[in-house]
């Protein structure tokens, strides 16, 4: 057991940690994280719905006749920061040959969004734009872009950077997910609710940038924006160690808190409250011209899990009557079975098993096939209570030493994008504790630094994984028109071909 201080208790009070979660959370840096129990991939028919044209139009009908009377919700994690997305820019800049990637951003410089931002940030300088772009030894193009001096987007989160570049105007990608939502997140009266997670750094620059483009957007799509902010809490950070599985402490001898990662937002999901929750990255957009497939397998998604619920809550009321034949308990079964893709540990379970597992909260999940695209996969994964359910694993997640599970991983015919569709109210109406559906045993451990020494730090079960790992899961396949993620600055190109 870990010893702490008086000094330590009062540290952790004021940040709200609970001292009893730390310590259990900590334990995990001495036993490790559990692997991955992968059973089966999942297929179609097998874990994976795949609907004909007509089942998506009809679907999609079925969600706008919802839409009329549901509150709708669009929640965007957006707090991650944008280096990664630069990485290729910064060697450029640190290096004296150009790479070829860093000859392309110089000779396509005009096709992204940002260009006349640049240009005007590097001649405010008294700089010759043409001149430093047709210089191979200029680092002006890559510094000026991605430090304080000049655009600063290597610190920026990746919401506020200029995404595409239409005829008469520049969006960066939060005011794309304003253009989306008005399609298909709008509720009956008219309403868009968008909740956007950020970083406090960046907060202030969010709430701007939203001042200044709603208007805008309300008056093209003839609706109003509710649009909300929140940060990730510290009392979900988790307590770093040191090598030897210590408590990590600063200079100053305070134990150091980092990010717990995303799974730390089920506590800002937990917070809305809401029909039915759109859950989409914020840097998965494209522009508007493309959005077609992207609204018709949304609402048609949102339809399906819509109609599921209701029909799951009519059983559940019957579950909840005295007298219950066996043959009706026989179609709840087959419902839970087929419908929603719920395994039993047994052929015949009890009526009080079937209630247990449908009185959960419910997400259809879009999949995508796998064309070598990064994400996490979805497989059957039977966890250590022996309950098998469909899962979004991360290849982190699996033991690569372990070929068996390897090869599940290799194998696998899809992907997760991170498309999610969220309903979490019980039959009665009353909202689920989203934090009682966490599996704790699915986090993931790192080696990084601070003050130059190396330290242990703690990731949260993963939003779409642990942290939703005992939600009722269903994966429906979607295209791959309707993924379209931004990982590094090129992949902005990819509208210009």
């Amino acid at each position: 057991m870990i010893q702490f201080s008086e000094s330590d208790f009062a540290f952790m009070s004021q940040r709200g940690n609970d001292p009893n979660i730390v310590e259990k959370q900590f334990s995990f840096f001495l036993t490790g994280f559990d692997f991955a129990n992968i059973q089966r991939n999942v297929s179609i028919g097998d874990g994976i719905v795949r609907f004909s044209d007509l089942e998506i139009e009809n679907w999609s009908r079925v969600y706008d006749v919802y839409a009329q009377e549901k509150e709708i919700v669009k929640f965007v994690p957006a707090s991650g920061a944008a280096s990664r997305m630069f990485k290729d820019l910064y060697e450029a800049a640190q290096t004296k040959c150009l790479s070829e990637k860093a000859k392309l951003y110089l000779g396509r410089i005009k096709d992204f969004a940002f260009y006349s931002d640049l240009k005007e940030v590097i001649e405010k300088n008294g700089i010759s734009f043409d001149e430093v772009i047709s210089c191979e030894n200029s680092k002006i193009p890559f510094e000026y872009l991605l430090e304080e001096n000049g655009l600063n987007y290597g610190s920026l989160p990746k919401g506020l950077i200029k995404f595409h570049q239409y005829n008469n105007e520049v969006r960066t990608s939060l005011e794309e997910h304003l253009v989306e939502s008005a399609e298909y997140a709008r509720s009956g009266d008219g309403i868009c609710r968008l909740h956007f997670t950020v970083s406090p750094d960046h907060l202030d620059n969010f709430i701007r940038l939203v001042s200044q483009v709603k208007s805008k957007y309300e008056t093209r799509f003839g609706v109003v924006y509710q649009i909300n902010f929140s940060v990730q809490k510290p009392c979900t950070d988790t307590l770093a160690a040191e090598l030897d599985h210590q408590p990590f402490r600063d200079k100053n001898g305070n134990l150091l808190f980092r990010p717990g990662g995303h799974g730390a937002l089920i506590n800002n999901l937990n917070s809305l409250h809401a029909d039915l929750v759109f859950v989409k990255n914020i840097d998965n957009v494209t522009t508007e011209d493309k959005l077609e497939p992207t609204i018709l397998y949304k609402k048609a998604l949102a339809g399906y899990l819509l109609s599921l619920q209701d029909k799951n809550f009519e059983y559940q009321k019957k579950l909840e009557r005295n007298s219950l034949d066996a043959s009706t308990l026989q179609d709840i079964i087959t419902f839970a079975k087929n419908d929603l893709c719920i395994q039993f540990r047994n052929d015949n379970p009890t009526r009080e098993e079937v209630r247990e597992k449908l009185n959960r909260p419910m997400r259809i999940c879009g999949v995508v096939k796998n064309e070598g695209e990064p994400g996490g996969g979805p497989f059957w994964i039977t966890n250590r209570n022996g309950d098998t359910s469909l899962q979004i694993i991360e290849s982190s997640q699996i033991e690569m030493n372990n070929q068996k599970q390897k090869n599940f991983l290799d194998s696998a015919s899809h992907f997760n994008p991170v498309d999610l569709f969220c309903c979490y109210k019980d039959v009665h109406g009353n909202f689920f504790n989203l934090n009682n559906y966490v599996d704790p045993y699915t986090g993931f451990i790192s080696e990084k630094s601070f003050e130059g020494r190396k330290l242990l730090a703690m990731e949260l079960p993963g939003l779409w994984n642990g942290a939703m790992a005992n939600w009722t899961t269903i994966f429906v396949e979607v295209p791959l028109s309707t993924f379209n993620p931004v990982k590094t600055v090129f992949d902005l190109l990819h509208e210009k071909k």
